[in-house]
């Protein structure tokens, strides 16, 4: 008897074993010891005035709840976009949307196709869901090699995911490119197509007026990078009415609080607030791209608020090399480094960094 008590005591539960072997979602490991943090594709621009205010009229009103799903920011995307309300799921940013889409539509065991290496947190929610990450590698330009994914397709695939721009590669497929893919995917396979760096991307995709042609496409967007709410976390989705609602029955109400549909609300409504961030993202892009190019890198045609470059062995030295002269970024050994842009000073910590690598690395 005593011996089972002390069992019970010391017992504890057992977490799923698919849970147990998920992968963790890094960070940079200098990102809280540094002045400027280039590792998290946050906006470098702080939100409007009007954002501000909005926020500030939310938390006084917190003692109530929020809309059931993010009404009031549905209705005015759904307005500006030329969609219906019932097509637009919004939530406390994109991931949670995608958490509770793949829950929706992937049986557990069978397989989700992504490209690799694409957005770290993928195979995490895939996991999550019971699904099994089905890797294609990119191809020669650090972009989505589509045929590949295609042919990756087999009986047991639930969806597909094209996250474009590509983070961290920055790549973008063309338009015409994916209406081709899109056209090749079996119907029945759900089509994620994540386009959280869209405003910053040169290519021309747009997945908005495909969703009437591919019933089984959604598109998945936030308000984290070029509208500036990193930390207010706010996301949506665009599907049909069938799968919105679909995902709309598996969330959880009040998914998006009240401080953050005002936030999401308020910064959709100030564009040109958004064009500020955008144009100095881009000017960031052009001009750290353009300097590492010159010192001999090969950083990848960006669409992103961040910029690749392919370091191979010397990643983790060059991270550190950053760390030094105060900058995070993001490494990823072994393969390369993403650097968010927008901050000139931080821009030219990273580019004095490569530098002094260079100069102390020996000679072949």
């Amino acid at each position: 008897m005593e011996h089972s008590t002390t069992s019970q005591l010391t017992a504890a539960p057992t977490a799923r074993a698919a849970i147990r072997h998920l992968p963790h979602y890094s960070q940079s490991a200098v990102a809280g010891r540094v002045r400027w943090r280039a590792s998290s594709n946050e906006s470098p621009v702080a939100p409007s005035p009007g954002v501000v205010a909005a926020v500030t009229e939310a938390a006084a009103q917190s003692n109530r709840y929020p809309t059931v799903s993010g009404d009031l920011l549905a209705a005015d995307i759904a307005a500006r976009l030329g969609l219906s309300p019932a097509q637009v799921v919004t939530g406390g940013g994109s991931n949670p949307i995608l958490q509770y889409t793949l829950l929706s539509y992937t049986n557990p065991g069978q397989e989700v196709v992504l490209a690799w290496r694409s957005y770290e947190a993928y195979p995490i929610l895939i996991g999550v869901a019971g699904g099994e990450p089905v890797h294609v590698p990119l191809d020669d330009t650090q972009g989505h090699d589509l045929d590949a994914m295609l042919a990756a397709i087999t009986p047991n695939t639930a969806a597909i995911i094209v996250c474009n721009p590509n983070n961290p590669t920055g790549t973008e497929v063309t338009p015409e490119r994916l209406t081709a893919f899109l056209d090749s995917v079996p119907r029945h396979v759900l089509v994620v197509l994540d386009e959280a760096y869209r405003e910053f991307g040169d290519s021309g995709v747009d997945g908005v007026p495909l969703l009437a042609q591919y019933p089984n496409l959604v598109v998945l967007r936030t308000f984290s990078k070029a509208y500036g709410l990193a930390g207010a976390r706010a996301g949506y989705m665009l599907a049909s009415e069938d799968i919105a609602n679909t995902v709309r029955a598996a969330s959880p109400p009040f998914g998006l609080s009240r401080i953050s549909e005002a936030a999401a609300r308020a910064a959709w409504a100030d564009e040109a607030h958004l064009d500020a961030i955008v144009d100095t993202v881009r000017t960031g892009r052009s001009r750290l791209s353009a300097a590492l190019r010159e010192r001999g890198h090969r950083v990848p045609v960006s669409g992103a608020n961040f910029v690749w470059v392919e370091s191979g062995d010397a990643t983790l030295a060059l991270e550190q090399a950053c760390a030094d002269e105060g900058v995070s970024i993001r490494a990823f050994p072994g393969e390369g480094l993403r650097v968010t842009v927008g901050e000139r000073e931080a821009e030219d910590a990273v580019v004095r960094a490569f530098e002094a690598h260079a100069a102390d690395a020996p000679a072949e």
